[in-house]
């Protein structure tokens, strides 16, 4: 097993947003390189590692439905939230009766997803950080159920139920390849005051998204 991890998780509903979608809500066939970073994340993070998503398997049947949900149209402004970080006690709120809205969303329902991953050591990390110490940890919060907050398939009204996967085993789900068409990689936060999103060219093949050898576009 190395220092990687195979986490398998499910949910009753995911939503992984389509960003090309304004108003509507759509989600993506299948779970995101940066939501399952995201998820892994909630149980196991430190500024001294850096989780990399390596294989998705996607083991249940792609299956979509309709909803409709309560959403507020309005954002907090950056002025104000700047303000709250500085103790300020003037600070604007969102009146969610004034300011909320009906949306239909297409989501996921019934997902089960096995994520491989493995992390490395960042520029933050210290003497006392070693990968050996960052893995057993991480193993351990897995092994019981752990985390930091609840993990979520895309929307955090949607919680995912997790575990680690310590058979090397993993049998395919669908057979034959299928193209998903460009779908969101992550966010690059290299530079803070230009950051953007980068895509790729989704391919499964006999279940598996293999992220390792991808090409990338900004």
């Amino acid at each position: 097993m190395g220092f990687g991890i195979k986490l398998e998780v499910w949910g009753d509903y995911a939503l992984f947003t389509r960003p090309e979608m304004k108003v509507e809500r759509v989600s993506y066939d299948v779970i995101t390189p940066s939501a399952a970073r995201g998820l892994i994340e909630a149980i196991y993070w430190k500024p001294a590692i850096k989780w990399i998503i390596d294989k998705i398997h996607v083991y249940n049947k792609i299956q979509f439905t309709n909803i409709r949900r309560n959403e507020v149209s309005v954002k907090i402004s950056k002025s104000n939230a700047k303000a709250l970080m500085e103790g300020s006690k003037k600070v604007d709120y969102i009146d969610t009766n004034e300011h909320r809205q009906q949306r239909a969303a297409m989501i996921l329902k019934d997902v089960r997803y096995i994520i491989e991953a493995h992390f490395e050591l960042t520029e933050r990390a210290g003497k006392d950080d070693t990968v050996e110490k960052h893995y057993n940890i991480a193993l351990r919060r897995m092994r019981t159920g752990q985390c930091y907050h609840t993990p979520y398939l895309g929307c955090r009204e949607f919680p995912a139920n997790f575990k680690l996967v310590e058979d090397e085993s993993i049998k395919p789900s669908y057979l034959g390849e299928q193209d998903l068409g460009f779908m969101l990689y992550d966010m690059d936060f290299s530079d803070p005051e230009n950051i953007y999103p980068v895509f790729f060219r989704a391919k499964m093949v006999n279940g598996v998204i293999d992220l390792k050898n991808i090409s990338k576009v900004g």
